[in-house]
């Protein structure tokens, strides 16, 4: 009975490792390598934003896919056939996917650093209000009435019950 299954399993991967997966053809409006790069980017950081503000993107009545094609001039039929194309190729995709890595990277150091410069502002405007109030507090505690001590020569004894 094993003997089967075996023979079965053995058959079957000779069959689908004989199977030749045929290079798509290439696409009339095939996107640019850079264009394909700028989609990609754009496809990642619209996926992040639906992770962190969905509500504001459903808000807004904004399709992420729709946007993105809309903004690059392209349709999603023409997208999916240059990323089958690209993707047939390995290490033109590999190398398509590194350089999206890299502008993903560089963008996020500029908004890293965009994002400290604006904690820094934020910062000093804060202790300038906090300044600001500690010295409204000061002069409002110096205006009070200064309460008039008892003269000594005065003073009753306690009486006893």
């Amino acid at each position: 009975m094993k003997i089967k299954h075996l023979s079965f399993l053995i058959l079957l991967l000779l069959l689908s490792s004989c199977y030749k997966v045929k290079k798509p053809n290439k696409p009339e409006n095939l996107i640019s390598e850079d264009n394909m790069v700028n989609i990609l980017v754009d496809m990642a950081i619209m996926s992040s934003a639906k992770g962190v503000n969905k509500s504001n993107i459903e808000k807004n009545g904004i399709i992420p896919d729709a946007y993105i094609y809309k903004k690059n001039n392209i349709d999603s039929t023409t997208f999916a056939n240059s990323n089958a194309y690209y993707a047939f190729d390995i290490k033109k995709y590999d190398a398509i996917y590194l350089r999206v890595k890299d502008s993903l990277t560089i963008l996020r150091e500029k908004y890293k650093a965009i994002d400290k410069e604006e904690k820094k502002i934020k910062e000093k405007k804060d202790s300038i209000n906090r300044a600001r109030i500690n010295e409204e507090k000061r002069k409002k505690y110096d205006n009070r009435r200064e309460p008039k001590p008892a003269s000594l020569g005065k003073l009753e004894p306690l009486k006893k019950n």
